[in-house]
């Protein structure tokens, strides 16, 4: 299989490649647990079809490509982010679709970590005559699928850690007030991301203090799961989120040491209670994540106090990170830090972030990257 651009590449390859990325995260929290795709059918230089895939258990990249350019495929390139896949799921084999549609070169951002089609459909595009190139933008094609591709290596979500703090690095006053650090336009960009999450975790303590709703506001294209972290089954029946348990879930992860009265109560009240053999919280989060996985939850946002995130980052379970500084200072040798547990002893063992990016809303920092494996 071709690693480098062969003569059949169009000299716009790049700028395509890159509108087939744009076009791919059009599908953020629409397609998971299936990762983002996109795909475009270029014949003489001329883009005649673009395709996305839209939803789960919808038409593929491919195929939506292959249908706005009908006829005029054949004998044209794919430019596809993903490999295509060559086995049956919830829709046919891309790879038939393709030979059949008379493609005759297929250029791959990257390959599917799937044990399922990783290289093979590749290799099926090849023995059918179809030229084949895999790896340019592989970097950017990569991290497109990266929630997609732990959940197949790991067995666990992508973890998404949100905090907003002031500009001195508290996370709330050292009475406990946190309302509110951030900006309205900042808080909108959290309600965007929960709209497309499969959950949304805190602790009990932020439930005690701030009787937080956690839900999406406007909804987003899926409905999060609320999880709380919980080890005695505190969560009080009157609280937010027990109230709203019949419309949006709950789960609540309890320790073996909890009330069985107070877990039974829970369960009546429509939440779903999950029960850890550990109460020790970093065992105890490791088999949460675990369980994530089996449900094929993609993506979680984390958005618990310092105990919480200390937790994640001590376990190295974090991936991504989301944070909003506000120009505030709040001063007091008390007030919380955004992320606690144990950390670590020297500064050459910190965990590093790639791909950041600064943007200002509405006199706010926002942070974003990814931590450094």
């Amino acid at each position: 299989m071709s690693q480098n651009h062969p003569a059949s590449v169009p000299p716009q390859f790049e700028t395509w490649m890159q509108r087939a990325v744009e076009l791919a995260r059009r599908g953020w929290g629409r397609v998971e647990p299936n990762p983002m795709v996109g795909c475009l059918i270029v014949r003489d230089e001329q883009v005649v079809g673009e395709g996305w895939h839209r939803e789960f258990g919808g038409p593929h990249a491919e195929i939506e490509a292959l249908r706005q350019a009908g006829e005029q495929a054949r004998g044209a390139t794919c430019i596809v982010t993903l490999e295509p896949c060559c086995h049956q799921g919830k829709t046919p084999p891309c790879t038939d679709a393709l030979i059949e549609a008379g493609i005759r070169h297929v250029a791959i951002g990257c390959l599917d970590p799937n044990p399922q089609v990783h290289g093979k459909g590749a290799r099926r595009l090849q023995e059918a005559g179809v030229e084949v190139t895999i790896g340019p933008a592989a970097t950017e094609c990569e991290g497109l699928i990266a929630p997609f591709a732990k959940l197949v290596r790991t067995g666990t979500p992508w973890v998404l850690a949100k905090w907003a703090m002031t500009l001195d690095g508290h996370v709330a006053t050292a009475s406990g007030d946190a309302r509110w650090i951030s900006s309205e336009a900042s808080r909108a960009i959290v309600h965007r991301l929960r709209g497309a999450m499969d959950a949304i975790v805190v602790g009990i303590g932020t439930v005690l203090a701030d009787d937080c709703l956690l839900t999406a506001r406007p909804p987003g294209p899926r409905l999060a799961t609320r999880v709380v972290l919980d080890r005695r089954a505190r969560l009080p029946l009157t609280s937010q989120l027990v109230q709203t348990s019949q419309d949006v879930p709950v789960l609540v992860a309890v320790g073996p040491e909890a009330d069985r009265d107070r877990v039974e109560a829970l369960r009546r009240a429509s939440c779903e209670v999950w029960q850890s053999s550990t109460g020790d919280p970093l065992p105890m989060w490791l088999a949460l994540l675990s369980e994530m996985g089996k449900r094929q939850w993609t993506q979680i946002l984390v958005e618990g106090g310092p105990r919480v995130l200390g937790t994640c980052f001590d376990t190295g379970t974090v991936d991504e990170i989301h944070v909003f500084v506000a120009p505030k200072i709040s001063g007091g040798s008390d007030a919380p830090a955004a992320v606690g547990g144990s950390g670590v002893q020297q500064m050459a063992d910190a965990r590093l972030l790639s791909d950041c990016r600064w943007q200002e809303v509405d006199g706010d920092l926002y942070l974003t990257g990814r931590i450094t494996e």
